[in-house]
């Protein structure tokens, strides 16, 4: 890519209500949004604010996807709501469980694409990792969804969708009636925009889903509990700290601008001292604590003690941790996990320069947790099968 390309997204997301005038789905609509589908639907401007409140404590807070089952809401009102909208998430194609709890879950949205969640479990959490594209255009080398080419962004429902797919799984709604609370901790107490997709070139959408997810009303998540990932998508950094406010968290990666433009193409667009200098701005507009460092250990790429010292030089001034995350090798990957002792010694430095530091424990490698991995596993499995098929003549 020439130092000077635009990086565009001319993408559109699928239409709410389908061609053929199928129901429009609730899941997704900001209250704006819901408050005038129900006033088209007939709804007397007097009420649509309540029966907002109504269906939002049903869809967000309770789980419920009946609008038989919303019992303060009179029988005709249920059907008339029913003649016209839908609770419709994507649907789960499958599900692995790692031996160390981490569950990865193949998501199948509209249009037939599948895109990729993952639950950890933590003592203290539970962090779930969702996409906000199909595929990615940014191309890092040593991500496995860069392999796959970039085909839509997702809609505030399809992201929000991912959050109340796994909340279904972890069997964590309360019963109607009662608090979030009432269970005990939650078992999905984080979210982090680090699955599929650039979050920033689907902003929109994501801020839409976001404003969801923290509403009080509903899932009611804090902002504090929901941290972004960018790869550097520099003019749209202030934004996310002026209309979203959750965490932030960069693909760095690199200390030098040669090998962030191979290891993350994006820096040829918008370079390390342009990346920085936006990130030196973002705790102020968001009263965030600290901007997450993301630097996945790459053995003889980017692991040296000059490395480490360059980073901490480069973040001074700058609120932040680092995470240091070992390679999670995939088949064919061109890059191999710096030797544990490497990572250690990198981790020390850090440390030494006032930073947190912490490694991150490598989890479910067994069951392909590197983000695009189960997704490119399935699709070779099924075009083995049609292979086959056509060879034996039984397709």
């Amino acid at each position: 890519m020439a130092a000077d390309a635009p990086i565009t997204q001319d993408l559109v997301t699928i239409p709410r209500k389908l061609p053929d005038g199928g129901k429009v789905n609730l899941v997704g609509l900001t209250r704006t949004a819901m408050r005038d589908a129900l006033i088209a639907m007939g709804t007397p401007e007097k009420q649509a604010k309540m029966r907002v409140n109504q269906l939002w404590q049903w869809i967000y807070h309770w789980g419920v996807r009946e609008f038989s089952a919303m019992t303060n809401l009179a029988k005709d009102y249920r059907a008339k709501l029913e003649e016209h909208f839908e609770i419709t998430l994507p649907e789960i194609v499958s599900k692995n469980v790692s031996t160390d709890g981490t569950r990865k879950y193949l998501v199948r949205i509209a249009g037939g694409h599948e895109v990729e969640v993952v639950y950890i479990p933590e003592t203290d959490r539970g962090t779930l990792c969702i996409s906000s594209q199909v595929g990615c255009t940014l191309t890092c080398s040593f991500c496995h969804t860069g392999t796959q080419k970039l085909v839509r962004n997702l809609t505030a429902g399809e992201i929000v969708g991912q959050v109340m797919l796994a909340r279904d799984d972890l069997d964590e709604w309360p019963a109607p009636g009662t608090g979030t609370g009432d269970k005990g901790p939650r078992l999905l107490s984080n979210i982090v925009l680090m699955g599929m997709g650039e979050p920033l070139y689907n902003f929109d959408n994501v801020r839409d889903a976001m404003k969801i997810v923290m509403d009080g009303e509903g899932i009611a998540l804090s902002r504090r509990r929901i941290t972004l990932s960018t790869s550097g998508v520099v003019p749209e950094i202030a934004k996310c700290a002026e209309e979203i406010g959750c965490l932030m968290a960069v693909s760095f990666h690199a200390t030098t601008d040669e090998v962030r433009n191979k290891l993350v193409p994006i820096n040829k667009r918008w370079n390390i001292e342009e990346l920085l200098n936006a990130l030196r701005e973002y705790p102020r507009l968001s009263n965030s604590e600290r901007i997450t460092f993301e630097y996945v250990m790459l053995k003889d790429v980017n692991d040296t003690d000059a490395d480490a010292r360059r980073l901490v030089n480069l973040i001074k001034g700058i609120p932040a941790k680092i995470n240091l995350i070992p390679f999670n090798e995939w088949p064919g990957a061109p890059y191999e996990r710096s030797d544990w002792e490497r990572i250690e010694r990198f981790a020390d430095i850090v440390h030494k320069a006032g930073y947190a530091s912490p490694i991150r424990t490598p989890r479910g490698e067994d069951i392909m947790a590197a983000c695009g991995q189960l997704k490119s596993a399935t699709e070779r499995a099924r075009k083995s099968r049609a292979q086959i098929a056509a060879e034996t003549g039984t397709a």
